[in-house]
This record gives C-alpha cells, sequence and structure tokens, in this order.
C-alpha cells in the first residue's frame, strides 16, 4: 500500500505523504523531491498498516489530503501524537470552509493548505511546521484569532495551567501515563532522565490532589484534557 523512498541524507524535514488520491501523492514526491532541505521518507494511503509505515520512517512532518480521517471519533492526528508527540501534520487540498479549518486545528494539525496552493507554498508550509511553527491560509487567520479569543477559557493547556498549575510539559506527561507508560519509556519518549520525569510526576500528583498516576489522568480529562 506504501512506497518507502529510501537512500536520501539529507537534512530539513522528513516527510510522509498520506493521501488516498493516488495523483496527488505522485504530484507531492515530484514537487518535494527537488527540493534539498525536503526529505520524502514514504508515501501512502489510509490503511490498517499506515501508522507501523509511518513510525518506520521516523518522519517528523505527515501531510494528509482528507479531512474525514482526522476527524473520526479516534482521528489520524490524535494517533501519531500518540506515537510520536514530534510529529506534525499538514492538510492539503483543503477548501476555505471556516468550521472544517476549525475542526481541524482544534484536531491537532499545524499546517493547513487550501487546494489552489502553489509548490513553492506547499513546501514553505513543510519547511514552516517542521520547524516548529503552524500555517494557515491568510483568509482563515483572522477567523483562527476570533476563535482563540472568544473560547480561550476552554483551551485546556491554559485552563490547566490556570487552574491546576500544571506546566505544558507536565499536561503533556498526562496523555503518556494515561497509554500506561512507564517512567523510563516516557523519558525515553521525551528525551528526559527518568529521575525527571519522576520529579514530574511527583509534582503532579501534588497540584491536582491525587492519591495515584491514574488518578491524575481522570482529573484532568474532568478538566477538559483530551486524553
Amino acid at each position: 500500500m506504501g512506497t518507502l523512498v529510501s537512500g536520501f541524507s539529507r537534512p530539513g524535514a522528513a516527510v510522509f505523504l498520506l493521501a488516498e488520491n493516488r495523483l496527488l501523492r505522485e504530484a507531492l514526491l515530484r514537487i518535494l523531491s527537488k527540493k534539498d532541505d525536503i526529505q520524502v521518507v514514504g508515501a501512502g494511503s489510509y490503511g490498517p498498516d499506515m501508522f507501523e509505515q509511518i513510525v518506520s520512517t521516523h518522519a517528523n512532518v505527515v501531510v494528509l489530503d482528507s479531512v474525514a480521517p482526522v476527524l473520526a471519533e479516534h482521528g489520524v492526528v490524535r494517533e501519531l501524537h500518540q506515537l510520536n508527540p514530534a510529529i506534525r501534520v499538514v492538510m492539503v487540498g483543503m477548501e476555505t470552509d471556516e468550521a472544517i479549518f476549525l475542526r481541524v486545528v482544534q484536531a491537532g494539525a499545524v499546517g493547513y493548505i487550501l487546494k489552489d496552493a502553489s509548490a513553492v507554498e506547499v513546501a514553505r508550509t513543510i519547511r514552516a511546521v517542521a520547524a516548529g511553527e503552524a500555517v494557515c491560509p491568510a483568509a482563515l487567520s483572522f477567523l483562527l484569532f476570533q476563535w482563540v479569543a472568544r473560547y480561550k477559557p476552554a483551551i485546556p493547556s491554559l485552563h490547566l495551567k490556570n487552574r491546576l498549575g500544571l506546566s505544558r510539559r507536565e499536561q503533556q506527561l498526562v496523555g503518556l501515563i494515561q497509554q500506561g507508560l512507564t517512567n523510563k519509556e516516557m523519558a525515553g519518549r521525551l528525551n528526559l532522565s527518568e529521575q525527571t520525569v519522576k520529579n514530574h510526576v511527583h509534582r503532579m500528583l501534588r497540584k491536582v490532589g491525587a492519591p495515584d498516576r491514574l488518578s491524575i489522568v481522570e482529573v484532568c480529562r474532568n478538566e477538559g484534557l483530551n486524553v
């Protein structure tokens, strides 16, 4: 189902193209393969083994062409973030539909490219998200500012910081605890020392008033964190 593109050693974004449309996959592959700082490490369509393919390529950017799997109950973006929090998701070939755009952002995508975008815009977006930035069309950026201003009390990271005192790192650990990872496994996932993770967990127990690790997850879920 997937195509692994090997023999590359160039620096920059490592991209996996996850697209149902074969013509789009091939077009993106042709475009991106010409960029010295973008490495297409794999390509495939949606299916049961897509996550295994993506993980095996060590991609840090995944390009998607369909909203449906992203917005499903157990969406693609959430699964990718659980596999590797460092993966950045870019939606390509999208519409200017405001409701869909906001739902995709809430799902966790950090790049949104409209269907009439140029090859230059696609490459620029991939470079930006690989560098830790978020990109959306200018026509939709004002809408995003409006949404944040209107619903900021409901944003989990800010809410949990203000109400429970959990830092961003501690909130990140909540999701890993929910997966059943040990301190050692969480340390490896986040490139931290095991002792650092242990210290974080002890502080989290104190902050939320939880008797054990799993209770931390339950408290945070009740406060609106999507875990």
